[in-house]
């Protein structure tokens, strides 16, 4: 079992990481060759972005633990229907965050507090970005369905393509051309358009159960309202948690630029770092989503077992190596000395912690791929959202420290641990 996860995970770590390098290579370079206001503008953003795309990747998972339990079940008109019912969802949902998020932008960074220095540069970095968010949505669906039948390293052989071309077209625009921020959202958008043509190409060239038919692409029967129930528990659960991290984002901001642009740089490695344990989640949901359709429940179990482990000794080795060279990981952000001080004194709340969100996120994965969304977004969202918005309310109006703002992150990470496991040992997720 611990093979069949492993090899299903490395791909997914692999593209995941790889999707990571779009903002983060936006990070790098505008922060480098623009300045420390645009590596602030750049890094606010992402709290934008991960909550409008947040609900859509709910979406994604609730396709995906329905078309793996119609593959597991060898259930082929399923698959197909479920494939088509996904592609229509992913259309939708792409133009109407589009729409959303070039029209909500102005005030969301309002309502963020973002300084007067970076709001202008925050304001046309997001809508340049939201304007190619429809290539996002479907390319991430899309590789969803690949996931969910085990194909997953074909969507990393494409997102490896986009990855790599967002960085040429990054220097071009950047550097070259000089087009500041506005280069930065175009090379991104430009790059997961590529992502998403070379993707959708592969599923309509396919003969395998998930072929996809243009013509073909609607909702179907009871499937739609199947992925919703099942998706939209973890799209509340993402955009919630989002907005919590919003809050953090906006207590962040109160303490100026410079800490913006520490804690910015900071969380771009903190992506790089959780991005695997993500993925071993996200097999995890497959590997239990096709044994609970074959019903075979001792699969699931030790496969939650030991993608746990993987999962927790990943987190305790990485917190380790980014601890011991924390100032030349965030020197590769920029060259501002106080930047540098404030991401690694802000790594220090995060590193030697990350092996209960390990264990947290891999067993939310197993609960998912069962079905049971609902309860995993009630550990979730109590755990990583609503302790989080208490903390932040306590911590400001007791006192301004950005050491307290930041222990919100390990505090919440160990309640929503110890919830998961009390669910696991006492909840009845493995009825069949």
């Amino acid at each position: 079992i611990w093979k069949e996860i492993l090899f299903f995970a490395i791909p997914l770590i692999l593209g995941n990481l790889f999707q990571q390098l779009y903002n983060t290579v936006d990070s790098i370079i505008v922060g480098n060759y623009v300045g420390s206001n645009a590596l602030a503008a750049v890094g606010s953003s992402g709290a934008i972005i991960n909550l409008l795309i947040g609900f859509c990747i709910g979406a994604s998972t609730g396709a995906g633990v329905v078309i793996s339990q119609f593959y597991g079940a060898k259930n082929t008109e399923g698959v197909r229907k479920a494939v088509h019912t996904t592609m229509a969802i992913a259309l939708v949902a792409g133009v109407l965050l589009t729409v959303i998020g070039i029209t909500v932008t102005p005030s969301m960074l309002r309502l963020m507090g973002t300084p007067d220095k970076v709001f202008e540069q925050s304001v046309i970095y997001l809508q340049v970005y939201f304007g190619g968010s429809l290539f996002s949505v479907v390319y991430n669906m899309s590789a969803g369905v690949l996931n969910a039948v085990g194909n997953s390293r074909r969507s990393l052989v494409y997102l490896m393509i986009a990855a790599i071309s967002n960085i040429f077209l990054d220097l071009i625009m950047v550097v070259g051309l000089k087009l500041g921020i506005v280069g930065a959202a175009l090379a991104t958008d430009i790059s997961q358009l590529i992502s998403c043509i070379f993707i959708w190409g592969f599923l309509i060239r396919s003969e395998d159960v998930y072929k996809l038919k243009i013509k073909e692409i609607r909702c179907y029967d009871h499937l739609l309202s199947k992925i919703i129930r099942i998706g939209i528990p973890t799209g509340i659960q993402n955009i919630v948690i989002s907005l919590s991290n919003l809050i953090v984002q906006t207590s962040v901001n109160s303490f100026g630029a410079t800490v913006m642009a520490g804690f910015a740089a900071y969380i771009k490695i903190d992506g790089f770092n959780i991005l695997p344990v993500l993925s071993i989640s996200m097999a995890a949901t497959t590997f239990a989503g096709q044994n609970i359709g074959a019903r075979k429940p001792d699969r699931v179990r030790k496969g939650m077992y030991i993608s746990t482990v993987m999962g927790a000794g990943y987190s305790v080795l990485t917190g380790i190596m980014l601890l011991i060279f924390a100032p030349q990981v965030i020197g590769v952000f920029t060259t501002n000395q106080k930047v540098v001080e404030y991401g690694v004194y802000i790594m220090r709340y995060f590193c030697p912690f990350y092996w209960m969100l390990g264990i947290l996120h891999v067993l939310g994965g197993t609960i998912r791929g069962t079905g049971k969304t609902m309860q995993a977004m009630v550990v979730f969202l109590v755990s990583l959202c609503g302790f989080r918005v208490m903390w932040i309310a306590g911590t400001m109006a007791w006192t301004r420290s950005l050491g307290h703002v930041m222990m919100c992150y390990p505090t919440s990470w160990l309640l929503g641990m110890l919830l998961m496991l009390l669910y696991v040992w006492k909840g009845k997720w493995m009825d069949l």
